[in-house]
């Protein structure tokens, strides 16, 4: 079948950084899933496996963690799926990506693809709507259906990328206020268009613009862009007794004790983490996916694509990480059939 991955980790500018490869067709076991390819979408957690290092691969590494397509065949103890539904997922880290024809996922971290959209604009949602989702009603704890959001907000920077685009729609679904970080006319306009409020500059402090807009603090703040470059900003904007999630890994040391007098609490999401650790509820990716698609079919959100290319080839794959490298995305990049 055929596939797109890498043997040695290189710059994307060298053509050897993704290459198209033939590769045996997996079998499914257990609750694996076996899933005929129609569109994937790249992410930043693609660039950031792919990013130059030293180690090289004697089989190939395949990348990619969105996918949109049909079963194909499963396991012998699936219960969730059966051939011909269609699906939409993200998969598991530690293992291959679903950059190929075929591609094996557990299934109890898919969902059943919206039936509105078509194949591209499905898989342009599982990641970044786990992310989002995870971050705001698991991480931060709120309560989709609480009235009393209505007098709360959210702050969530980088609301123009992938995830924040989702994050916008399902913190409205919410009735928080939300307020989102953009910097150029374009990614103001996209936030807006996808249930931003308020956009504020990530550029700029925090604190001024939030008061320009009636805000003296929010109450919850999801950081999806460089969380040591914004945290001294986030511990000022924060409500007391606020809580921040942020997806993004820090290089730097933080000062974590400017949290301490507004007893603020602090915590990480990584989508990937029910997967990587066969958790008792990995399950759950399964039904969030579900009312993510069930809230696609109602309108109540949309999809976040933003750019489809055609046909998923390591050329193609390679513009899609180039344009992702360049840190100036707005939505999401999705290729569609091999």
């Amino acid at each position: 079948m055929k596939a797109v991955g890498l043997y040695k980790y290189l710059p994307i500018e060298n053509q050897e950084s993704l290459v198209d490869l033939d590769i045996e067709r997996p079998t499914p076991t257990s609750r694996d899933i076996l899933v005929k390819v129609k569109a994937i979408a790249v992410n930043p957690v693609d660039t950031k496996v792919r990013k130059p290092k030293e180690k090289v691969e004697s089989e190939p590494q395949i990348l990619g963690w969105d996918v949109a397509g049909i079963v194909e065949e499963i396991g012998p103890d699936c219960t969730l799926f059966q051939p011909g539904d269609e699906v939409f997922y993200a998969g598991s880290i530690t293992r291959q990506g679903g950059n190929s024809e075929f591609h094996l996922v557990d299934e109890r971290i898919v969902g059943k693809k919206p039936a509105s959209l078509d194949f591209a604009d499905a898989a342009a949602l599982p990641l970044t709507s786990i992310t989002a989702w995870e971050s705001l009603f698991e991480r931060l704890g709120i309560n989709i259906d609480d009235s009393n959001n209505q007098k709360k907000s959210i702050l969530i920077i980088g609301a123009a990328g992938g995830v924040g685009s989702i994050a916008t729609q399902l913190a409205k679904l919410a009735n928080l206020t939300v307020i989102g970080t953009a910097s150029r006319p374009e990614s103001v306009k996209w936030a807006k268009e996808h249930g931003a409020d308020f956009v504020i500059n990530h550029f700029e402090s925090f604190v001024p613009q939030l008061k320009e807009i009636g805000h003296e603090h929010v109450d919850y703040i999801l950081c999806l862009n460089t969380t040591e470059k914004h945290w001294n900003n986030m511990a000022e904007a924060i409500a007391p007794q606020g809580k921040i999630c942020s997806i993004e890994e820090t290089d730097e040391l933080i000062d974590i004790t400017l949290l301490k007098n507004k007893s603020v609490t602090f915590v990480w999401e990584l989508m990937f983490t029910r997967s990587m650790f066969q958790t008792d509820d990995m399950i759950e990716q399964h039904h969030l996916l579900n009312k993510v698609s069930e809230s696609i079919d109602q309108k109540r959100i949309k999809t976040t694509v933003r750019e489809v290319l055609s046909p998923i080839n390591a050329e193609n794959l390679r513009k899609a990480h180039a344009t992702l490298e360049a840190g100036r995305t707005i939505g999401k990049i999705v290729l569609k059939d091999f």
